[in-house]
Order: C-alpha cells, then sequence, then structure tokens
C-alpha cells in the first residue's frame, strides 16, 4: 500500500479549500463556536446560547453553501456568475442565526432540523437539476453516502489515537489537561478534519458518473439479506394489524404511523440502492418486488390516514402531525409515481421531499401556522361552548360548571399559544392590549442584570403569561398538566388515606408491605414467616397473595372504576391543589381504601395508603403506582 505523503495531503487539502471556501469557514465557524461554548462554564445562558445558534448557523450555512456550490458546477457555471450564486447561499445563511433562536421560541429547534433535513436533500440533487442523468445521480449519491462513512471511521480513529496520545502525557509526565479537552478535540476532528475529508471526496466530473458502472456488491448483500427482509417483516405485521383492526372496527392506535413510516423508509431506500442492477437478467425479482412493494403501500397508507385524523379531528394540528400529514401525502404522491409513470425518474424522491420540507417551515401554510390556526378554533370552540365568546371577542367563562376536560384542554391551547413567543395570535380576540400587559411581566422582575433578565425571560415570561390570561378568562381553578401533545389524553388520579403515619394492626398475624415504587406490576416475592409460605405478585393491577397454597387476589382496575365513577361521590374527598401536580387528588377515608377476602384459613386485609392511576380514552385503567399493605390473620 502506497501511504500518502504530507506534501499530497497538503495539496489535496489545498485544493478542497479552493473548491469550497465558504464551506471550510463555516465548518471553522462551527469549530470555533463549539468551542467557546465548551470552555466558557463561567459564562451564563445568553452567552452559552449564542454559541449554539451560531452552531446551528454554520451547520445550515456550510450544506447551504455546498448545495449551491454543486449546483453551479452541474450547470456549468463559471467566474462571477458561479461567485455570486456561491456568495447568495452565504447571505442567505447568516440572517438564520437571528432567525433561529430555540431558546426564546420553543419550535425554532424543531425549524432547524427540518431546514437542515431540506439542505441535506438540497445536495443530494443540486448537481443534476437538469434533465436525465439519472445514474449519474446515483452514482454521486452512493460516492457520497460512502465517503460519510469512511469519514466516521476515520474521524472515529483518530479521535482515538490522539486521546491515547493525550492520557499517555496525562500518566506519563503529569501534564495536566483540562476536563473539557477532550470535547473540545472531537469538536476540531468533527468540524474541521471530517467536513474536509468529506469535500474532498465530492466528485467533480459529473459526466464521468453517467458512465460509471460500478456497483458495490456489499450493497447488494446489505439490502437483499438486511432491508428487504425488514420491510418483509414490517409488512406483514402492520397488514395484519390492518385485518385485526377491520374485524374488531375500530380505529388504529396512533403508534401504528411510526410503523408505516418504518416500512416506507427500508421499502424505499432498498429500492433505492439496487437501483443500477435492477435490469440486469439474474435480478428481474427486484423490479417485481419494487412494484409489489408500492402496491402493498396503498393500503398502509389508508391506514396512516385514519390513525392522523383519529388524532386531528379531536384534538386540532400540531407541527408533529401537520408534519405526519405531509409524509403522509408524500408517500401517497411517490406511490403513485412510481405505479404509474414510464419514466421511473428516482430524482423525484428528494426532489419533493425537499419542496415539501422547505414549504412546512414558514408561512401560512406551515406547520407552525396551520397548528396555530388549529389550536385556536378549537379554544373558540370551547368558550363558544360556554356562550363566552361574543363579537369576536373571548370573555371570561363565569360557568363554575364547566367541564374539567373543557377547562384543561382550553388551558392546553392557550399554553400552545402562548408559547414560542406567539402569544400575538390572540391578540384580535381580547379587548386588552398584549403588549402593554408583556411589559408589565417584564417590569415584575427585580434585577436589572442583563444575564438576569435574559433568564427571567427564558424560564419564567412564558408561565407568567399562560398565568395571566388563565385568570382573565376565568380558567385560573384548571392546569395544564395532564396534557400531552396539547390535548387531554387521560385521566389522572391520586388517591390517598387520611391516616397514613400508624397502621393498626391488632387481631391481625401478620404485615406484609408494598413497597413504595413505581410500577409493581410483574413483580413477585417470597416471604417466609414461621412454618406459613407467602407469595406476593402483581400483574398489571391484579395484586395476588399466595398463603400456604392458598390464593387471594385484589383487582384494583376493578375497584379504581367502581370508585372514581361516578367522579361525583367523591366530590367531598376532593382537595384544591393535587399533592402531585397534574392529578386529580383525593384524601379518602381509611375505610374506602381498604379491601378484604377470606380463604378456609385465613382473613385477607388488602390496605392501600396511596394509588395512583390512569383512565385513559378507551376506559382501560392503568396502575402507576401503589403503596399499602397486606394483613393476615390465622384462622
Amino acid at each position: 500500500m502506497k501511504f500518502p505523503s504530507i506534501k499530497n495531503l497538503a495539496e489535496s487539502t489545498l485544493n478542497t479549500t479552493k473548491r469550497f471556501p465558504f464551506e471550510i469557514l463555516f465548518a471553522l465557524c462551527g469549530a470555533i463556536a463549539g468551542t467557546a461554548w465548551t470552555k466558557n462554564h463561567d459564562f451564563g445562558g445568553l452567552y452559552k446560547d449564542t454559541c449554539i445558534r451560531l452552531m446551528m448557523m454554520a451547520n445550515l450555512g456550510l450544506l447551504l453553501s455546498l448545495a449551491a456550490t454543486l449546483y453551479t458546477e452541474g450547470r456549468g457555471f463559471t467566474g462571477s456568475k458561479k461567485f455570486l450564486l456561491k456568495s447568495a447561499a452565504v447571505i442567505i445563511s447568516v440572517p438564520l442565526f437571528w432567525l433561529l433562536n430555540p431558546f426564546e421560541r420553543e419550535y425554532d429547534t424543531l425549524r432547524f432540523f427540518l431546514l437542515s433535513f431540506a439542505f441535506h436533500l438540497l445536495v443530494a440533487f443540486a448537481a443534476f437539476t437538469l434533465k436525465g442523468k439519472v445514474h449519474g445521480f446515483w452514482q454521486f449519491n452512493k460516492t457520497l453516502f460512502l465517503r460519510f462513512l469512511a469519514g466516521i471511521l476515520y474521524s472515529a480513529v483518530l479521535y482515538l489515537g490522539l486521546l491515547a496520545a493525550i492520557l499517555s502525557t496525562k500518566y506519563l509526565f503529569n501534564v495536566h489537561w483540562n476536563d473539557d479537552t477532550y470535547l473540545i478535540l472531537w469538536i476540531w476532528i468533527v468540524c474541521i478534519f471530517n467536513s474536509t475529508f468529506f469535500l474532498a471526496g465530492v466528485p467533480a466530473d459529473f459526466s464521468a458518473l453517467d458512465e460509471d458502472v460500478t456497483y458495490p456488491k456489499a450493497l447488494k448483500i446489505f439490502t437483499q439479506y438486511v432491508l428487504i427482509p425488514l420491510a418483509t417483516v414490517y409488512v406483514v405485521i402492520l397488514l395484519a394489524y390492518e385485518v385485526k383492526i377491520l374485524i374488531e372496527w375500530r380505529l388504529p392506535k396512533g403508534y401504528v404511523s411510526n410503523l408505516i413510516l418504518g416500512y416506507a423508509v427500508f421499502g424505499i431506500l432498498s429500492i433505492l440502492l439496487v437501483y443500477p442492477i435492477r435490469e440486469h437478467a439474474e435480478n428481474k425479482w427486484l423490479k417485481i418486488y419494487a412494484r409489489s412493494f408500492y402496491f402493498l403501500l396503498i393500503p398502509l397508507i389508508v391506514l396512516l390516514f385514519l390513525a392522523m385524523f383519529a388524532r386531528v379531528l379531536p384534538y386540532g394540528i400540531t407541527p408533529q402531525r401537520y408534519l405526519l400529514i405531509v409524509l403522509a401525502v408524500w408517500l401517497l404522491f411517490i406511490t403513485f409515481y412510481f405505479l404509474l409513470s414510464k419514466k421511473q425518474n428516482i430524482k423525484i424522491i428528494p426532489v419533493s421531499l425537499c419542496l415539501l420540507t422547505l414549504l412546512s417551515v414558514y408561512g401560512p401554510q406551515g406547520a407552525f401556522s396551520m397548528s396555530t390556526y388549529s389550536q385556536r378554533g378549537i379554544l373558540i370552540k370551547v368558550f363558544k361552548k360556554y356562550n363566552a365568546f361574543h363579537d369576536g371577542k373571548l370573555q371570561p367563562v363565569k360557568d363554575k360548571n364547566i367541564d374539567e376536560s373543557d377547562g384543561r384542554n382550553a388551558i392546553a391551547k392557550l399554553n400552545f399559544l402562548t408559547s414560542n413567543d406567539n402569544w400575538d395570535v390572540l391578540q384580535p380576540y381580547l379587548k386588552e392590549n398584549l403588549n402593554t400587559v408583556n411589559d408589565s411581566l417584564l417590569k415584575s422582575q427585580n434585577s436589572s442584570h442583563e444575564e438576569d433578565r435574559y433568564r427571567y425571560r427564558r424560564n419564567n415570561l412564558e408561565q407568567e403569561k399562560l398565568d395571566w390570561l388563565k385568570n382573565h378568562l376565568g380558567l385560573g381553578k384548571f392546569t395544564e398538566y395532564g396534557t400531552s401533545d396539547f390535548e387531554v389524553k387521560i385521566q389522572e388520579y391520586h388517591f390517598s388515606t387520611e391516616n397514613d403515619n400508624a397502621l393498626r394492626v391488632k387481631n391481625y398475624d401478620y404485615v406484609i408491605a408494598l413497597p413504595n415504587e413505581y410500577s409493581n406490576r410483574n413483580d413477585t416475592n417470597v416471604y417466609h414467616a414461621d412454618h406459613i409460605r407467602f407469595v406476593r405478585s402483581s400483574d398489571n393491577g391484579v395484586y395476588s397473595l399466595l398463603v400456604n397454597g392458598e390464593h387471594t387476589s385484589f383487582d384494583l382496575r376493578e375497584f379504581v372504576n367502581k370508585l372514581a365513577r361516578p367522579e361525583t361521590r367523591l366530590k367531598n374527598y376532593r382537595q384544591n391543589t393535587g399533592t402531585y401536580g397534574r392529578f386529580r387528588d383525593y384524601t379518602l377515608a381509611d375505610s374506602l381504601m381498604t379491601l378484604n377476602k377470606e380463604t378456609p384459613k385465613y382473613i385477607i386485609t388488602f390496605k392501600i395508603e396511596e394509588l395512583r392511576f390512569d383512565i385513559q380514552q378507551d376506559n382501560t385503567t392503568d396502575i402507576s403506582n401503589i403503596t399499602g399493605y397486606y394483613l393476615v390473620k390465622v384462622k
């Protein structure tokens, strides 16, 4: 093997820098920002958050600049035209530092990942925007993929080697290294070495790629024996589940969408990886597989839409659900394109997905605008239901008997609308000037130090806005806890006894305590007391005790369902503030929390001290935690 000389490495690095100057500068910016973020422990949130935003901008800038470079090279641009287009990518990238601030707007993190994903797709096809050259497009992305994997391997080896050298100097020569040295080393290897190595392997002769007929055998083996079997397993499970819901005639569970997307990813990836060899005589089965894949995808897409709208119709659109809808629509489009089109142009996959992703980030059609419209509409419906929406304005809810699920639902919508510095969308529906309210809330903090003001704005202002709206609209007695993804998903309860500091054991022979831990189900404990052998076990809410072969069980799901329904029976035991925040908190009489059973030789009393459980939307009960005792009396 001929090892490269220092001269060749230097020339390769210089040529890469000349070809990709802006990309290298963005990589350097990311490395410096990452180092500053790591080194300055004494600086507060404002400084560190600035460093993270610089790293985000550097990532997006590198990708967009690379896409611009590839576009100009693919189109054959030279001179000033090439420079202007590459400069335009930089001009677009730099303002993203101010546009994206996830520390003040939570969903800017999602925006960053969407932009990064879109820019990665843009890199994939930027050099191939002209018609044709589909084979060259495949070879180009194969080269990038393999170069990316090689870069990860080389970077890891380089890091471990340098790390070993650093540790050697520490132990052999007592050289002191700061703890952050190891992280800084990794940052520079990833940002500078890995980026330069990857860029050095980006093909420059795009015409030659169309003539390249080489195909890595490992890709065929990986696709044939890993990806296709995985996709097959997914589709068998999903089609069986679809038959099940048709027989039971009920809506699919929400998480089935993840399985469908997983099947789509594995299937499409496997088809793309074998694209160049699909016409070979020995691989005719690949064309049959590809066509059957898209046919099988159709009923799964229908299932995907059903699963989505089962959540969207009652609870509205959220950014996550919006993106799921976009993916479902894209899958439907791709499926019919490859089933009906004779061209079978695989470039349509990254191009269409990139455009849809970019359209989802900003604008009235974007994920965040559509989610705002949807959540605001549901909020208005709640107020209309209680006659608290007049002349286009939200009025305080005066009905003290407002249903708790509606109250918590309204709080959840307000929580979404006030987050991300977005509560201005409520201004048309309120008489008060929200800018004035915002200024008043900001002035309520005492410190004049810039860092303290920044932390206050990050950590407290959104909650104070929500509290102000709750009190202003008559929803102060409700809490946003117990909601997830801006919807009321479950009813959560916390039961406790009046006197839990002392346990009366008179007239009993044995006491067995349940440990104070979460999720006791599926655990078994064996106790020996005198000549009696106890086995205590729990299984999904059914607690059993086996005493000398005599079995006793207590179904706590049945117990809590009878106790909590109707809930009005417990109104005298309700506490105003829940012990655990999101739970409906009740302090019950000891007699209500005691269960008794008898066996031929024993009297068993199950005394519950504390119980937490959820009642799901499908009316199933989930016991989340329990503490208590078995009291055993020998007859």
